[in-house]
């Protein structure tokens, strides 16, 4: 016998059980049905091709308390493997009743419908606009200012799985009320209660400015500070990804948070933990400093920079150390002066390593090639440069010859320093194309000096040459004796 026979052997049973005339009956029969769909898909399909859904929506208005929670827990658990499976929940009739659900006296019914709503609104916009034209949003604002911390949770959970997916379904949350009571709940002392609701005002804040705006006008500043030193990492986390959905927007928004000591406030979090709990913050930090040269400058006074190749280097996860890597290549666009505090850092060389590397992704490649670039092309501490001299593919030596053509005609201390050195014998020894914009930047880093000077490093260079060839001679000949 095959496991589909099987299965629809175990459907036809359960099946008449649901109409069975003793009360505890029907309820055992559907809380067994909840559980074998909330297994897996297979089992959730079984349910659904057993043509069980319709007989418990029909119920579900009529039965008592115990049989409506387990019913709604058939349709939450059918309903989360797939969107294929949530809008055969739909198709069923199930939000009509699951919406009349939410204002039944019991705590636990509102809750169960809570929960399958969520289910259903997670998968994509298509489904949570089936809830909204349910008219399920503003029950849900009443059930997220219920007492039972329980129901609160999974109302705020509800909210946020609607409001992830658009700007229009974000704008339907926010036109109910939601954002006063959810923002009044940031400092719940209950911990999976906070997690909901910075995740639901995270979604609502990360479609546009006008959302965003919206969030921070319910004056969550400076209050979700408070959650970045919470003892549970997962507050931190959403704290800082509601943060950065913010500082995305605008540098009025971004401002507002450096105002409110975000900035310093999300380095020391991120300092705090380690792994994907300080993604949002790193990120965070990168936007603000995008926006403007004074907020960048508010990212190296805080010592962000600091953090941030921190993260770098002790990150084990490529996707982490990519987003460091563009955090520091905004923090250092900006001027010669943003450039030099990321360099001094020392980690300029180890974003070359990572771009060298291929065993890194493509992304933290691309990603650490770009904050060199954007480092470099504006950094004229020359010290820092320097090593990419010897280490830099073409490539990157352009940007770096470029540097040093810029600044050394300038700057008598340097050229003396770069001879002293050795750089200027090294760029004696740099094969460029003819004509190339590398070519060109050495000829204008010679330039800079006098002929003698010039034709003494080709001197001592084509001297090394030689002895090293005759140094490779002897060792030749005195091999075969």
């Amino acid at each position: 016998m095959s496991q589909r026979q099987v299965l629809q052997g175990i459907m036809s049973l359960l099946r008449p059980l649901l109409l069975d005339v003793v009360p505890t009956i029907q309820q055992t029969a559907a809380l067994a049905l909840g559980r074998l769909a909330n297994y897996n898909d297979d089992l959730a399909e079984a349910v659904v091709k057993g043509d069980i859904l319709p007989q418990l929506v029909y119920s579900l208005a009529e039965q008592n308390c115990v049989y409506k929670k387990a019913a709604a827990f058939v349709l939450r658990a059918v309903g989360k493997h797939s969107p294929q499976l949530a809008q055969a929940t739909v198709d069923c009739g199930a939000l009509d009743s699951l919406v009349i659900c939410l204002e039944d006296f019991d705590p636990g019914v509102k809750e169960a419908a809570a929960w399958a709503l969520a289910y259903i609104a997670r998968h994509n916009a298509e489904l949570s606009q089936a809830v909204v034209d349910a008219g399920a949003v503003p029950l849900l604002v009443l059930c997220i200012q219920e007492p039972e911390i329980a129901l609160k949770r999974i109302a705020a959970s509800a909210l946020s799985d609607i409001s992830k997916h658009s700007p229009e379904l974000a704008q339907t949350v926010v036109d109910a009320g939601a954002i006063a009571h959810l923002a009044q709940m940031i400092l719940n002392p209950d911990e999976k209660l906070k997690h909901q609701v910075l995740s639901a005002l995270s979604h609502i804040a990360k479609h546009s400015v006008d959302l965003a705006e919206m969030v921070v006008e319910a004056e969550i500043f400076p209050v979700v500070l408070t959650c970045l030193k919470d003892k549970d990492e997962y507050v931190k986390k959403n704290a800082c990804t509601l943060i950065r959905e913010i500082a995305k927007h605008t540098p009025e928004l971004s401002q507002l948070i450096v105002n409110a000591g975000g900035v310093a406030a999300v380095i020391d979090c991120i300092e705090s933990c380690k792994g994907n709990i300080r993604l949002p913050g790193i990120m965070m930090l990168g936007y603000v400093a995008a926006h403007s040269e004074n907020l960048a400058m508010a990212v190296i006074i805080s010592k962000g920079v600091p953090q941030l190749s921190a993260c770098l280097s002790e990150e084990p996860e490529d996707h982490i150390k990519a987003a460091a890597a563009w955090a520091l290549g905004q923090v250092g666009r900006h001027t010669p002066e943003h450039a030099r505090a990321v360099a001094i850092t020392n980690v300029l060389p180890v974003l070359l390593s990572l771009y060298m590397s291929t065993e890194n992704s493509e992304d933290l490649q691309v990603k650490s090639k770009k904050a060199i670039k954007n480092i470099i092309q504006k950094c004229t501490y020359l010290p820092a440069l320097e090593p990419f001299l010897y280490d830099a593919p073409p490539n990157i030596l352009k940007y770096v010859a470029g540097q040093f053509s810029k600044v050394l005609p300038h700057d008598s201390k340097a050229r003396r320093l770069f001879v002293m050195s050795g750089g200027l014998k090294k760029i004696q020894e740099i094969k460029a194309e003819p004509g190339s914009l590398l070519q060109e930047y050495i000829n204008n880093i010679n330039s800079c000096y006098p002929e003698e000077i010039v034709s003494n490093c080709l001197f001592l260079l084509s001297e090394m040459i030689l002895l090293y060839r005759l140094d490779f001679t002897l060792n030749s000949l005195l091999s075969h004796f």
